[in-house]
């Protein structure tokens, strides 16, 4: 049974940096898309990054190009979002997901498989 559990989330000044952390277990595929997501209230669901297994070819949202990083470690079966230079409208639930094969679009509906979220503020 696939697991995503997020991690790292919490409130932090503009400018400041978070880092968060998405656990997968028991995923057992080699071609696959992880993507980050984040919804604020009253608004729909957005992507934010994304990252290709085959490669490791990353993906951003032009609200977060050039602030916002997204790696995995393998190793630990674990993605990560390095979060520079926040903004107060990057408050948001944040989400991990994935999707077996390609980066091919970045709809919320082509990804299978969530996590729970971890919530980011920041404070002007």
């Amino acid at each position: 049974q696939v697991q995503l559990v997020e991690s790292g989330g919490g409130s932090v000044q503009a400018g400041g940096s978070l880092r968060l952390s998405c656990a997968a277990s028991g995923w057992t595929y080699s071609n696959y898309c992880m993507g980050w997501f984040r919804q604020a209230p009253g608004k729909e669901r957005e992507w934010v990054a994304g990252i290709y297994s085959g490669g490791g070819s990353t993906y951003y949202a032009d609200s977060v190009k050039g602030r916002f990083t997204i790696s995995q470690d393998n190793a630990k079966n674990t993605l990560y979002l390095q979060m520079n230079s926040l903004k107060p409208e990057d408050t948001a639930m944040y989400y991990c997901a994935a999707r077996i094969g390609g980066c091919a679009g970045f709809q919320y509906n082509f990804f299978g498989y969530w996590g729970q979220g971890t919530q980011v503020t920041v404070s002007s």
